[in-house]
């Protein structure tokens, strides 16, 4: 499974689960709000013991070490020796020793409580990309008179070469590689942008205006209210 968020729509998956588990209420719906707000499908629990009987349901853990029943530390362990499900700790000091315990039971990043949403996103972000890494780009999409190669990032319509920026090839190449599907804006930010920050969803616009002035403005249809597919010149 890809490990992004998805949202629902034409030609989309079903988003990432995230489990918070937070044993303080208002920051447990804090963090969940945030979470939702970027396209996951977050959900919280408040005790270890929850943690341990759900977190199977989940994609990734937002695991707050100082939990009212279990230690933080060794519901870590316990959901790490279950599998490889990512886990980002979160710690109530800023201390190397509080980093280095909780990396040594199992997370993939610990972060500090006080820490702000942004930064607090950017870092689930960046752990499911080490995660789930996407598969490399095929080397040749051909849909004639289009042919776009992966390798040394070329394009060619009908037969003459089209000058690209890098992020105007990687958003052609992201919507060609499935031309039936329709990707939302988010999905688009996370894959092309790696980044799921739905303010930032005007650089598609952009990227996409300047594409059609290039290729015609037939090559990528707006999809109102979900995204951007593919089209036909």
């Amino acid at each position: 499974m890809s490990q992004r968020p998805r949202t629902e729509g034409a030609g989309s998956a079903s988003p990432v689960s995230v489990l918070v588990v937070e044993g303080d209420v208002v920051a447990a719906e804090a963090r969940v709000r945030d979470l939702q707000r970027q396209g996951y499908a977050a959900s919280s629990v408040g005790t270890g013991e929850q943690a341990l009987a759900v977190h199977q349901r989940s994609d990734l853990v937002l695991l707050d070490l100082d939990l009212p029943d279990i230690d933080g530390l060794e519901v870590c362990r316990l959901i790490r020796r279950s599998g490889d499900k990512p886990i980002i700790s979160i710690a109530t000091r800023d201390t190397e020793l509080d980093r280095v315990l909780a990396l040594k039971a199992g997370a993939d990043d610990c972060v500090v409580a006080s820490c702000g949403a942004r930064e607090m996103l950017a870092r689930v972000e960046a752990v499911l990309r080490r995660a789930h890494p996407r598969p490399p780009a095929s080397h040749t999409i051909s849909l004639s008179p289009l042919h776009i190669d992966g390798i040394t990032r070329e394009v060619r319509l009908d037969g003459r070469p089209v000058e690209l920026t890098a992020k105007e090839f990687d958003l052609l190449h992201t919507l060609a590689a499935d031309p039936k599907t329709v990707l939302s804006r988010k999905e688009l930010m996370t894959r092309v942008w790696d980044t799921a920050w739905a303010a930032s969803s005007r650089t598609i616009d952009t990227h996409v205006s300047n594409l059609r002035a290039k290729l015609g403005e037939k090559w990528i249809i707006t999809v109102h209210g979900v995204g951007y597919r593919l089209g036909r010149g």
